[in-house]
Formats: C-alpha cells, sequence, structure tokens
C-alpha cells in the first residue's frame, strides 16, 4: 500500500465489452453509424459500474456496435478526448471554455449533458463502532488532526488508515476541493490503486476507513451477473427506485456540521440533498451526428439509459421516480 502522495499515476487499461444478441452468422457493420462500429470511451474510474451496465445493455441491443472503454482518472479522461483518442467523456465536471475552445479548433464540438447525480460513501470495517460522523469530523480524519478511533468514538481500534483509490481521481480530488476547502490530506491517507482495492482493503482491515463512489457499495451490484437481456426485462417492470446498501461493509451516515440528523447515501437522501458528499456525473460527446458516439450518448440520456443507472445506486439526472428506502 503506497503513500497517495507518491502514487504514480495508473496505465490505463483499454477493455472491449461486447454484447450479443440473436443467432447465426452476422454481417460485418457498414460503417460507422448511430447503431453500429466503433467508438472510444474514456470513463473516469469511479463510474465503472455504472458505465459498464449501459454499455452492456446498449451492446445487446445493437449487437453490430462496439463501444471500448478503459477507466482512469479524470486528468487522462479529458486529455483523451481533446486530443481524439476517444469520442466519449464521463466524468465529474464539465469541460472549461479553453477545453472546448481547443476542440472548436480541431473542429470537433462537444456536446454535454448531466447524466447522473453521484455520491461518495464513507465506509468502514464492519467491526468498527462508529456510525456516523459529521462533515467536520470527516474533515479532521482527512487532515491528519485526528489520527486515533478512540478520539472519534471510545474503541481499541488504534490508529486511523485513510484509504483512497489513487491520488488524482476524481473522488480524492472532489473531497480535497469540496470538503477539505483545499487543505492537504494527512501522513494517515494512504492509496489502493482502484475502487475495489479500497473495498477489499476496509473489509480485511478493522481500523480502515474508505470513500468510493456510490455504485461500489450498492447491494444491488448483486444485479451485476445478470443477462443484459433480463436487466432490459427489468427496466420494464416499475418506476420504483429501491436502493439497499451491502452489509461486506459498514456504510457511515454522514450528518451536516449543524444538523444532528446523520444520512446514508440512499438516492432518496442524494435526491433531496440531506446526503452532503454528493457530485454530478458528464457525459460529453464529440462524436458527429449519425455517428456511434452519437447513438451511445443518446441511449444513456434516453428514459431507458437513465432508468437502467437505478439500480447501479446513483441518482438517474432526468428520470421521474418513486423513492423507496430499503433497510
Amino acid at each position: 500500500m503506497k503513500k497517495i502522495f507518491y502514487l504514480l499515476a495508473a496505465t490505463a487499461l483499454i477493455t472491449a465489452v461486447a454484447g450479443c444478441k440473436g443467432t447465426g452468422k452476422k454481417e460485418a457493420p457498414k460503417g460507422n453509424t448511430s447503431t453500429s462500429g466503433t467508438v472510444v470511451m474514456a470513463c473516469d474510474a469511479s463510474f465503472e459500474n455504472v458505465m459498464q451496465q449501459e454499455i452492456e445493455v446498449f451492446e445487446y441491443v445493437y449487437p453490430d456496435a462496439s463501444v471500448l472503454s478503459y477507466y482512469t482518472d479524470e486528468k487522462a479522461c479529458v486529455d483523451s478526448l481533446l486530443f481524439g483518442k476517444a469520442r466519449i467523456a464521463v466524468v465529474s465536471h464539465e469541460l472549461t471554455r479553453e477545453q472546448i475552445s481547443f476542440l472548436r479548433d480541431k473542429k470537433h464540438f462537444a456536446k454535454t449533458k448531466k447524466i447522473a447525480v453521484d455520491a461518495v460513501a464513507v465506509i468502514v470495517n464492519p467491526d468498527n463502532p462508529v456510525e456516523n460522523l459529521s462533515v467536520a469530523e470527516l474533515t479532521e480524519i482527512l487532515t491528519g488532526k485526528v489520527t486515533q478511533w478512540n478520539d472519534v468514538y471510545p474503541s481499541k481500534l488504534g490508529k486511523i488508515q485513510v484509504i483512497f483509490d489513487h491520488n488524482g481521481s476524481s473522488v480524492t480530488k472532489f473531497m480535497q476541493d469540496s470538503i477539505l476547502s483545499g487543505a492537504s490530506y494527512g501522513e494517515n491517507v494512504f492509496a489502493a490503486n482502484t475502487m475495489k482495492d479500497v473495498f477489499e482493503a476496509v473489509k480485511s482491515r478493522r481500523n480502515a476507513i474508505g470513500l468510493v463512489g456510490v455504485s461500489w457499495i450498492s447491494a444491488d451490484l448483486k444485479n451485476a451477473d445478470l443477462s443484459a437481456e433480463e436487466r432490459i426485462k427489468n427496466l420494464e417492470v416499475d418506476d420504483t427506485t429501491a436502493t439497499s446498501l451491502t452489509d461486506e461493509v459498514k456504510v457511515l451516515g454522514i450528518r451536516k456540521n449543524d444538523s444532528p440528523v446523520a444520512y446514508k447515501p440512499y438516492q432518496a437522501y442524494i435526491f433531496d440533498g440531506s446526503y452532503p458528499l454528493y457530485r454530478s456525473i458528464y457525459m460529453i460527446n464529440t462524436g458527429g451526428a449519425g455517428t456511434l458516439a452519437n447513438g451511445f450518448f443518446a441511449f444513456v440520456t434516453s428514459f431507458r439509459g437513465q432508468k437502467l443507472m437505478m439500480s447501479t445506486g446513483v441518482l438517474p439526472a432526468t428520470v421521474h421516480h418513486r423513492m423507496v428506502e430499503v433497510n
């Protein structure tokens, strides 16, 4: 486990995920259209669980389409878009004016849309007696002002070990910019390379506290093994959003500094702003009309694509739905 400040940037790994429908030999796709061909998407690693489901269903519906996705840090995602290595980027912020101008000079016009609202979940080992933290308490832990669990709640867990995925990740940057007001992380902060590694580290270390995107702690990820066909059938059921959280780790409630009530990152509490650690997810498309980039962008922002996101724990940006909390 390396300290977060000395972690080298992760190498982006391009993974092709192809869906297939029907039987028999298919004709090769005739060029790149909105439903056929190949497109490269660069996606923030914390949103991997969200976008993989979108890709698998899209490729099932359109078997001649192939979305080649790779998951990396936000800067690498935006750079891939700017320099033509990817036609789509999924990140937690919009492009700057300078970046938009840079693309225009290259005759590439970016279309941006908010596709969901994500939350940063704070997780600890199931043996940890702590149930919730205030934003101020979390800040003191992240900056190293509080280093012992006994200073938070009576326990024998010893030194607090904070686990992020890696330096430069969107979760790391969000917490530093929005919660720490730019302050530096303490010496008790470490990197685990990936979101999955953070989750596994917290499961095995009684003194650890981790920060992950909410899609990584949704109990509905048990549905990750469903086929694309089964997922499509689930989309037709109703408009209820039933959210539940994993029991493999303990998900802490977080309370605002002026509130005695703590909230966990259920979709209902992300929706009304009660859960304070939330951020937006944006999809940026530089593909032209009639291209697969445009077709996939249209799918993700459509009713079906938005409804598909509900099972991942994030809050879709446009779907109107009822909220049901599952304890």
